[in-house]
């Protein structure tokens, strides 16, 4: 049996990005990965998504210029080769993450691994067994799509984001349950391709984590774009005929609704992956492995990150916290920061989001002064013809310092690192409303909102 310093199962942004940090800080590491490398996030999340996308993007702006004096011929989708450009770009990456294991001298062990007491890792290689063992283990098996008890469902009458990009032909219609974050994505990714597309979303609007201005921008152009969306209602029951699905709904009113449909998408959250662990008997929080800011978990020498620990699930933070993790899986003092985490939204118009909302600041006591600037004076949104967007940002009244920034528009999932880094070094109004920014660019809106937060706003 041969034994490891570091020991990591699960291959995604946590995992694989854990086991290069062992590497590096000189420690002998296994990684256990069940699928492909790259997890969720690089094979049927982040990057399968955003490459579609790019593509809904393309349609949309050949339709749009046509107002522009820009004629073309009518639009033709192939859905094959849209899929295949995909797998290109997944198989690129995940071929990269390869030759880094190679070049960390990472041992990758692709099978199902189950985590036993004493460090004893027990992988099962297609039906061959293998044991190793490990001084220190980092947990990072992920999550699944959450598949709600809806009558009906049971029969397989659904797609979830794990398999939705497996279709071989676009659907006549499709129904998404839940309009969260990945709900509103696929919406914008059928709706260009021709798809009548319907969103299902239980609180009062889509993507409620967000913040309530932006959510009402997006659900405009969601609008806009043919897409009929249902806040305040939820999904009884799901029947399959024979050729379609009918979504029966009731809303908050106790109005029912039956809408029939070609697909049936979930997008209703997801929950962590525990059973290769469920022998360890850790502490939980709910269903997520309960860890400390070291990201160590109630047991001695096991550590976990990603998915599996809760707090946002994303894949920008599973990897912050892979690193934590492997760090002091590693023999270093390292905790886990989450004041600065950008937050996005691949949609078009792009949503971002970095620290407090106004509601958070409230319950904190904090004072604070909010400036709402909006892209319709912005020279490079005209230019772009996306003006719909805006830029929001709010300071405490006592120092200046930046508590948070909200954006709607072009490239804004861009622009949310400019006020993350102010943030992270807790940088004031004053300071960014006296940075000189580019012109014309849409990021000239964060100085705009800046200047006229301290009363020396130019355009606003």
């Amino acid at each position: 049996m041969k034994t490891y310093e570091v020991a990591v199962v699960g291959g995604g942004p946590a995992g694989y990005v854990a086991a290069i940090r062992a590497a590096k800080l000189g420690r002998t590491v296994a990684l256990v990965e069940a699928r492909e490398l790259g997890g969720t996030c690089l094979n049927r999340g982040c990057i399968p998504s955003k490459t579609l996308l790019r593509h809904a993007e393309v349609i949309e702006s050949i339709e749009k210029a046509k107002s522009w004096g820009i004629e073309t011929g009518p639009v033709t989708v192939s859905l094959s080769k849209m899929m295949k450009r995909k797998d290109e770009v997944i198989q690129k990456l995940r071929t990269g993450i390869s030759y880094l294991m190679k070049q960390g001298k990472i041992d990758v062990l692709n099978g199902y691994g189950e985590v036993q007491a004493d460090g004893v890792i027990q992988v099962d290689l297609n039906g061959n067994q293998e044991t190793i063992k490990a001084n220190k283990i980092i947990l990072a098996t992920g999550s699944k799509p959450i598949v709600p008890p809806i009558p009906g469902l049971e029969r397989g009458n659904f797609h979830t984001s794990d398999t939705i990009f497996d279709i071989t032909k676009i659907p006549a219609s499709l129904v998404i349950v839940g309009g969260g974050i990945i709900g509103v994505e696929f919406a914008c990714i059928f709706a260009a391709i021709g798809v009548p597309v319907t969103i299902i979303e239980m609180s009062g609007s889509i993507v409620p984590s967000e913040d309530p201005q932006a959510a009402k921008v997006l659900a405009k152009s969601l609008k806009k774009k043919g897409i009929t969306i249902l806040t305040s209602t939820k999904v009884t029951a799901v029947e399959r005929g024979d050729s379609s699905r009918l979504v029966h709904t009731e809303n908050q009113k106790g109005q029912k609704e039956s809408l029939q449909t070609d697909m049936i998408l979930l997008s209703v959250g997801r929950s962590p992956n525990t059973s290769a662990f469920n022998s360890l008997e850790l502490e939980m929080n709910g269903p997520f492995v309960k860890v400390d800011e070291r990201m160590a978990t109630s047991l001695p020498n096991i550590y976990a990150a990603g998915d599996l620990v809760g707090n946002w699930q994303l894949a920008h933070v599973a990897s912050a916290e892979g690193l934590v993790a492997a760090a002091n899986a590693a023999g270093q003092e390292e905790t886990i920061d989450y004041h600065v985490v950008p937050r996005c939204v691949y949609t078009n118009p792009e949503i971002a989001s970095v620290g407090m909302t106004e509601e958070e600041a409230e319950q904190k006591g904090i004072p604070f002064k909010v400036v709402k600037v909006d892209h319709a004076g912005n020279g490079k949104a005209l230019t772009l013809d996306e003006k719909e967007g805006f830029t929001k940002l709010i300071a405490d009244t006592t120092y200046g310092e930046i508590l948070g920034v909200s954006m709607v528009g072009p490239h804004v999932t861009e622009m949310i690192a400019e006020p993350s880094a102010y943030m992270r070094l807790e940088g004031t109004v004053d300071e960014l409303a006296t940075m000189i920014h580019a012109h014309p660019t849409v990021s000239e809106s964060l100085y705009e909102a800046a200047a006229s937060w301290l009363g020396r706003g130019v355009h606003h």
